[in-house]
Formats: structure tokens, C-alpha cells, sequence
């Protein structure tokens, strides 16, 4: 399963209401430590069936990324039942968001 591009419409559903673990990646496409993550992001979505891979453009989606309080990107952070249980700033290898999932 490919990462699913979260907006204002669809965060309820997708985020909010997931059964699953959500990783949500805050990104741009003009910036370059996001586009060294997202290949990893997309990645960590095909291979996890058990982690929903969820990513937001903090430009398309400026009330969702002030909600997060994002200040600097990429920006992850790890949802369970709603509620935030991790966070990280700046790209990471595979293996520590991979340890953020834990």
C-alpha cells in the first residue's frame, strides 16, 4: 500500500479513526531532506501492512501543519488512537523511523 496524501477533507478518516498505527510525514517538494525521506516513507508504507504511511504538504495543508505545530520539515510524527506517541524533525534513516513505529 502506497502512503495516502492526507488534506483537511480526509484527516478525520484516514488519521484520526485509524485502527492502525499512522506515520504522518510533513513535507514539502521543495525540500530536499523531504525528498531524501520520502522514498523511505514510501518504502516503510509497501512493506508495513500493519502501519498506515500517511503524508501532508505543510504548503497545500498550512492549518494541518500549525496544528502539528510544524515549524520544520520533514517532520514526522507517529499516531496511535489519535493521539500523537512520537515525533522526530529532520530526515532520518529507515531504521530509526522504523524504531519510532516501536
Amino acid at each position: 500500500m502506497s502512503a495516502v496524501k492526507i488534506k483537511e477533507s480526509n484527516y478525520q478518516k484516514e488519521v484520526l479513526q485509524s485502527e492502525k498505527t499512522v506515520l504522518l510525514d510533513f513535507y514539502a517538494d521543495w525540500c530536499g531532506p523531504c525528498r531524501m525521506v520520502l522514498p523511505i516513507v514510501e518504502e516503510i508504507a509497501e512493506e508495513n501492512s500493519e502501519v498506515k504511511v500517511c503524508k501532508v504538504n505543510v504548503d497545500e495543508e498550512t492549518e494541518l501543519a500549525a496544528r502539528f505545530k510544524v515549524y520544520s520539515i520533514p517532520s514526522l510524527f507517529v499516531l496511535k488512537n489519535g493521539e500523537i506517541v512520537n515525533q522526530s524533525v529532520g530526515a532520518k534513516s529507515k531504521e530509526e523511523i522504523l524504531e519510532m513505529l516501536k
